[in-house]
């Protein structure tokens, strides 16, 4: 190699970037790496420490607050109904037994009433339960049931069929919506379940209302009831 060739390699920059040697600068000397001032780093830690503290004073101070307030249960807040007292407040003034199954613990009733039917002219004990399922069933029962009224409590569904509860077959009304009710006359008045439950409950429901209705008195001829009179539940329980 000739000694213009020798120069010329020397001369070239090297592949780390214009430095020599690894850790060296282009003069020889080793290079310089930044480092942060002992304060500054005293600084920086402190500011995450506290931050970190701050974080851990939120938690404890919100901690008794959730401790306090648990998550409420799965199956819901349930009412205070009770359908068998609010039954026998509204019998004198309905003129027959209003029906109160007994469900047990199963179905949740969420309201009791009697209405006394200025609106329509047909009086009615009303009970709205909800269902194992979180499904909801209504019942209503009169004793002055016309097929105009049957129709609309029905929401004007078709009759589909029957349905076979409590030893005696039920009316059937379907919908394209999901919404279903069964419709009995039975023992002086006309029962009707409505609601979104499926069939399994309503049968079960129905067949609670048959026995009921079974250990009650057959309604009388005379209701007793005049207009404006109503009958609501307890004042303990809520609607």
């Amino acid at each position: 190699m000739s000694e213009t060739q020798d120069k010329a390699i020397a001369a070239a920059p090297s592949d780390n970037g214009g430095t020599g040697a690894a850790g060296t600068d282009d003069a020889g000397r080793p290079a310089v790496k930044p480092v942060i001032a002992a304060k500054a780093a005293k600084r920086a830690n402190a500011s995450v420490i506290g931050m970190l503290i701050a974080l851990l004073l939120c938690v404890l101070a919100f901690l008794p607050i959730v401790l306090m307030n648990p998550a409420p249960k799965s199956n819901g807040y349930r009412p205070n109904v009770d359908v068998a007292a609010t039954a026998a407040n509204a019998k004198d003034v309905a003129g027959f037994t209003p029906v109160a199954p007994d469900t047990g613990d199963t179905f949740s009733p969420n309201y009791a009433r009697w209405v006394s039917g200025t609106g329509d002219g047909v009086p009615t004990w009303e009970v709205g339960y909800v269902t194992p399922k979180q499904a909801f069933i209504g019942i209503v029962q009169a004793r002055k049931a016309n097929p105009t009224w049957i129709f609309q409590q029905t929401g004007s569904a078709p009759v589909t069929g029957t349905r076979s509860a409590g030893g005696h077959d039920w009316e059937l009304h379907d919908t394209a919506k999901g919404n279903r009710s069964m419709v009995l006359n039975y023992r002086g008045t006309t029962i009707i379940l409505s609601g979104s439950a499926g069939l399994d409950e309503f049968s079960t429901l129905a067949a609670a209302v048959v026995k009921a209705m079974d250990a009650a008195p057959v309604a009388s001829a005379d209701t007793g009831t005049k207009p404006g009179d109503t009958v609501s539940q307890p004042a303990t329980a809520k609607p």
